[in-house]
């Protein structure tokens, strides 16, 4: 077929140069995905002036809090997708692939009319000031028009990456970002729409990045191929979805709702400390991404070779992205510091304030950015046991030993030392102790979830899809 060469055996071979090949194009998609929000926060920054910069990066944590829920649908997807093509069951794997588009599409509508409608409230209670409300208002009403997209575009690429292809999502991401960057400077410099401009100019690349994943899988001839007849909800699927899913965006919504109440705590030092943190949280960005890499590969190799009853290939697949993420987030965290008056630098007008702006960015750096290798381990770990079926545990994990421990931590100790230094701090000590716990929740789940397929082999299917072993496991885990 046609689509073969992009298709990858993640259940033989060798596995350090194949995690590589399909984290590489990964991390490069989601660095220019990130690069939209970047390209935003740039442009904005230097020809928009002081406010409008704060006005675009102090939404971040908010646009991340209303789409969490549907990011780990998505993650849900994706899983079971993977899990269908490592045990055999095609058309399992095709039904999957339809209902998943169809959720894609309906969550984004209901995401696009919360979005713009509920900006403004949600805005007054994170305390946003005075000077830049109506400025992110108006962003994030422009940004969520074009959440359809956004949410398509998941969907379709965690489908592709299900089946080992990473690359072509990079192709299209490398499309709409080209685009984004020449609309972002057309609106903001030519047209003079400020926030506007480069919302307007995000939203339109989303939707070109839509267009050509969905287009990718309608030219699929395998078990990914689209047809427009057959999308619709099945709730079998569904279920499996959201049993992986939902704990997974449940757990995204609350570390983005700390994140939220951290943002809300950074409001209430001014623009000036604002601007600073929104432009090192930008670089942070790009190194969580480049670390998330490996989660989505953990995720995705685990969830093939379990159902394959690959279990030993399983705990390689761990050992792997550990070794790379802890690479990935020392090297790239470290640089991001090193480097950090000048990253921080192209986001920051020059102005009177530009020196005090960009001693707060790296002054955020120091503390979040050199430690930000935790962050890879823990979720690594939670990759794998979410490719091993069990999300809930891992949920309640991260609830209780990073995002609780964050807003006692803001009701405690930051009460008593207001400081940024101070909340910047909470974020590697929450890492360091979810990491712990993940790892003891994976040595229980592990050994859990091997025994149900002991029995199996590693061969599942033989006849119509599974052996009913297999099938037991699946469903239990």
């Amino acid at each position: 077929m046609k689509t073969k060469r992009y298709e990858m055996d993640m259940c033989s071979g060798p596995l350090a140069s194949k995690i590589l090949v399909f984290a590489l194009p990964l991390m490069l998609s989601s660095m220019l995905q990130l690069l939209f929000n970047a390209a935003d926060v740039i442009v904005v920054g230097k020809f928009a002036g002081r406010e409008s910069l704060a006005a675009v990066g102090s939404t971040t944590s908010l646009i991340n809090l209303l789409i969490a829920l549907f990011i780990g649908l998505s993650v849900g997807a994706n899983v079971v997708v993977a899990r269908d093509l490592g045990s055999g069951r095609r058309d399992n794997a095709g039904k999957a692939v339809h209902t998943s588009i169809a959720l894609s599409i309906l969550s984004g509508l209901v995401m696009a009319a919360v979005g713009i409608l509920l900006s403004p409230t949600l805005l007054q209670w994170m305390d946003s000031p005075h000077d830049v409300i109506d400025l992110s208002t108006l962003y994030l009403r422009v940004y969520f028009a074009g959440m359809p997209a956004t949410m398509v575009y998941n969907f379709g690429s965690a489908m592709l990456r299900a089946q080992g292809d990473t690359k072509r999502p990079l192709y299209f991401l490398s499309i709409a970002g080209v685009i984004n960057l020449i609309l972002n400077l057309f609106f903001v410099i030519s047209l003079h729409w400020g926030v506007a401009g480069v919302g307007a100019a995000t939203a339109i690349s989303q939707y070109v990045s839509a267009f050509l994943v969905l287009r990718c899988l309608r030219r699929e001839d395998g078990p990914l191929h689209l047809e427009w007849r057959q999308l619709k909800l099945e709730w079998r699927v569904i279920r499996r979805i959201f049993e992986i899913g939902l704990p997974a965006g449940f757990q995204g919504i609350v570390f983005a709702l700390s994140n939220v109440v951290i943002q809300s705590s950074i409001n209430s030092f001014g623009s000036i400390v604002m601007g600073g943190s929104a432009a090192a949280a930008s670089v942070e960005g790009f190194v969580y991404n480049g670390m998330n890499a490996f989660y989505q590969t953990a995720l995705t190799f685990t969830g093939q070779n379990y159902g394959a009853g690959e279990t030993k290939r399983a705990d390689r697949v761990l050992l792997w992205c550990q070794i790379y993420v802890m690479i990935t987030g020392l090297v790239l965290g470290n640089l991001a510091y090193l480097f950090g008056d000048t990253l921080v630098g192209f986001y920051v007008e020059a102005g009177p304030d530009a020196a005090a702006v960009i001693q707060q960015g790296v002054l955020r750096l120091a503390y979040v950015s050199i430690p930000y290798f935790l962050c890879g381990i823990m979720d690594t770990m939670v990759g794998s046991l979410r490719g091993l079926g069990c999300s809930v545990i891992p949920m309640i994990v991260s609830l209780l030993g990073s995002c609780v421990l964050r807003l006692v931590w803001v009701a405690t100790i930051f009460q008593n030392n207001p400081s940024p230094e101070i909340l910047y701090i909470s974020y590697p000590v929450s890492w360091a102790l979810t990491g712990s716990i993940h790892l003891l929740t994976w040595l229980y789940v592990r050994k859990k979830a091997y025994a149900k397929v002991s029995g199996a082999g590693p061969s599942y299917l033989k006849v119509d899809g599974h052996h009913p072993e297999a099938k037991a496991a699946e469903d239990n885990v």
